[in-house]
């Protein structure tokens, strides 16, 4: 059965994702900046409220570029330290979500072997960065090597659909080596169009919606992707 992971913006909204069916969540600070590194309260009281969904925590320490360095890249290291800390008391899986690339828009794979490997037991996904090589069959077999466990793309194309032939190829090529979240654009609408061309066996997406002058989650629209990827 496919997985429907759901990015939110704190913790309500990861609450609001899992009671309406989500299997997973992506947790970020500041998605107006394409998410940044939650606080380290926020991680803990998700680990201690949430009771089902997998976690997957953005380390990110800034909007922009992917761009990491040296200072960045050790800031990143002690996100993921202290995220490797806290308390888990309901056994969630939990990973991170990380991305670096170089000034010639290659993945900056030394920065991601090291951050990898400080993640240690926890899966690593390498985020939309990936979208940004040339070369993302290159960067695949790359990333397989460094150890990570997935990656996050639309395929360098505006959305899924899009990108859906190079989604596919992606998925092919990466086999059971490597899980290939597909995201960009994905709504209940045409999530089970974009399972159907990609073979993708995890779908990505926000649910937006404005309440009280700020974005939250629709959890109606995550029952519906739910539903939609559900069904027969």
């Amino acid at each position: 059965m496919p997985i429907v992971e759901i990015c939110v913006g704190d913790v309500p909204a990861a609450l609001t994702a899992e009671a309406a069916g989500a299997d997973r969540v992506e947790l970020c600070a500041d998605l107006g900046q394409g998410g940044t590194t939650p606080s380290l309260g926020a991680v803990a009281v998700a680990l201690r409220t949430l009771r089902r969904v997998g976690v997957r925590v953005m380390v990110r320490p800034r909007g922009g570029d992917f761009r990491v360095s040296e200072v960045e890249e050790r800031v990143m290291l002690a996100d993921i330290a202290a995220i490797r800390q806290l308390p888990n008391p309901h056994g969630l899986a939990v990973g991170v979500v990380v991305g670096a690339v170089t000034a010639e828009g290659d993945l900056d794979l030394p920065v991601l072997g090291r951050l990898v490997e400080a993640a240690g037991p926890l899966p690593v996904t390498v985020h939309k960065a990936f979208d940004e090589v040339g070369d993302q069959h290159a960067a695949l077999e790359a990333v397989i090597a460094i150890g990570a466990d997935a990656v996050l793309t639309s395929g360098a194309a505006p959305s899924a659909l899009a990108g859906a032939q190079r989604l596919a190829a992606l998925r092919q090529q990466a086999g059971d080596r490597l899980r290939v979240i597909v995201g960009g654009g994905v709504r209940a609408h045409n999530v089970r169009e974009v399972l159907a061309l990609t073979g993708a066996r995890e779908v990505h997406l926000r649910a937006p919606v404005q309440r009280n002058g700020r974005e939250a989650t629709d959890g109606d629209e995550v029952r519906r992707v739910v539903a939609a990827v559900r069904a027969d």
